[in-house]
């Protein structure tokens, strides 16, 4: 083989597709640039997130590991839910916002987003403890504790949460996806490490701890750091409300987030009715490491769901379809690379978390498939909720949620973890299926990697 050829493909063709790639001054050329930068984020934050999921698991051992990860689950899924969808709306409401010029609304709903993450993740958190203590003896004594520590990030998760999708409206993806998915584990990795180093124990309560301080540290400077940007955009000025309208934009999609959530960790919270922690672990970790997969539907939909807003928002309805199609090609192809890579080292990766984890091995074929079933529509949820049609959005999620549920409680009391597997991936599929009829009927665009058309100019 010639040093100028890679297999049969000439090095200069590749330099020239990559330099193509990155560079480029069409339409769609800025949001293939985000979602390359996105993707390269997303790379390193799956490593490094992946790298201290193992560690911990190997510290603290499988089943006190099942009970950190699985009180996390619900940090992830309330948390999302208290910023009452302002931080997916934030990337409808702030690009509109820009195009027109609306600098007031804009202030108002920036100065709102906040205020209403840490205002109803402060509340959600003190019904929380509330709730565990009038549920008393029907929890296991060996979530209480963790639960109690773990609900005081509500607030500082939901800030993230909120401020993540204000930087990804405006293209931000360093400040976006950084502290949160990068910066925010190697935290947790990090306190954990010095915690059991000054001679704490390795348990459940010990990671929640260290989870509390990474998750309001990263919060707070990522807070800063996204203020002081936009402050170099817009100038301090008045500020106008449409709380009224901005409630009734945000709330199905937080409806929407919340039927996706349970969707996606259904199998977690039901599994612990069935299964001890340790087995919960190993799932938890065959999740982990099939989710890798997911990074490449996140990363484009980072970088696109600005771009949906904006196109809609000026009236470019074939930039936005030709986008859409785009984006569906960009995210199903690297997926299915990446889930046969996932899956030619499966086993190993497990092996990683300690030698009783390899026991979900076969799991990873189950899950895979039900993720290359959302990759094959592409970022269309996403391209829903931007051009308003965020209640048709719900109603396939609560279609597909219900599912899922009723799946979970038939399937896992027969097969047990792979019950599990099989209700979230028969679930993803469906909701794949109700997104694309409902982008169809909606918007008509044909949102399937079959049949999608783009134009290969820029």
């Amino acid at each position: 083989m010639s040093i100028s050829t890679v297999g049969s493909v000439p090095i200069q063709s590749i330099v020239d597709r990559i330099t193509g790639l990155l560079g480029g001054s069409g339409e769609h050329a800025g949001a293939r640039r985000g979602a390359l930068f996105a993707f390269a984020i997303r790379i390193a934050s799956a490593a490094i997130a992946y790298f201290s999921q193992v560690l911990l698991a190997r510290w603290m051992g499988a089943f006190e590991f099942g009970i950190f990860a699985y009180v996390w689950v619900w940090v992830i899924i309330v948390g999302t839910i208290v910023t009452a969808g302002f931080n997916t709306s934030v990337m409808r409401f702030v690009p509109e916002y820009f195009e027109r010029g609306e600098w007031k609304l804009l202030r108002g709903f920036v100065l709102s987003s906040t205020a209403i993450a840490v205002l109803f993740g402060g509340i959600v958190a003190g019904a929380g403890v509330g709730l565990l203590h009038l549920l008393g003896d029907s929890i296991e004594s060996f979530y209480v504790l963790p639960f109690i520590l773990a609900l005081s990030c509500l607030p500082a998760f939901a800030l993230s949460d909120t401020k993540d999708g204000l930087a990804r409206s405006r293209s931000w993806i360093h400040l976006a996806l950084g502290p949160p998915y990068i910066v925010r584990p190697i935290l947790i990795l990090v306190f954990m490490a010095a915690a059991v180093g000054l001679g704490s124990p390795p348990t459940a309560v010990t990671a929640a701890m260290a989870a509390i301080a990474a998750t309001w540290l990263v919060a707070i400077v990522q807070t800063l750091l996204v203020r002081r940007r936009l402050a170099g955009e817009v100038a301090h000025g008045p500020t106008a409300y449409r709380l009224g309208f901005w409630f009734k934009v945000s709330l199905p999609i937080v409806i929407m987030d919340s039927f996706y959530l349970v969707m996606g960790h259904a199998d977690i919270m039901i599994l612990n009715l069935f299964v001890g922690p340790a087995e919960i672990a190993i799932y938890y970790a065959v999740v982990k490491t099939t989710s890798l997969i997911a990074f490449v539907y996140f990363s484009v939909t980072a970088s696109c769901a600005p771009k949906f807003a904006e196109y809609s928002a000026a009236g470019k309805t074939g930039e936005l379809n030709e986008l859409m199609a785009k984006s569906i090609k960009w995210t199903f192809w690297p997926s299915l690379a990446a889930a046969a890579a996932i899956l030619a080292i499966g086993w190993p990766l497990l092996w990683l978390f300690g030698p009783e984890f390899t026991a979900g091995y076969p799991l990873m074929f189950i899950l895979v498939v039900g993720l290359l079933m959302r990759a094959s529509v592409g970022p269309v949820e996403s391209m829903m909720n931007m051009l308003g049609h965020q209640n048709a959005v719900a109603l396939t999620l609560f279609g597909a949620t219900a599912v899922n549920i009723g799946l979970n409680f038939v399937l896992i009391p027969l097969f047990g973890l792979a019950g599990a597997a099989l209700a979230t991936t028969v679930s993803m599929g469906l909701v794949a299926v109700l997104q694309y009829l409902a982008a169809r009927k909606h918007v008509g665009v044909h949102a399937f990697i079959v049949g999608s058309k783009a134009s290969e100019s820029e």
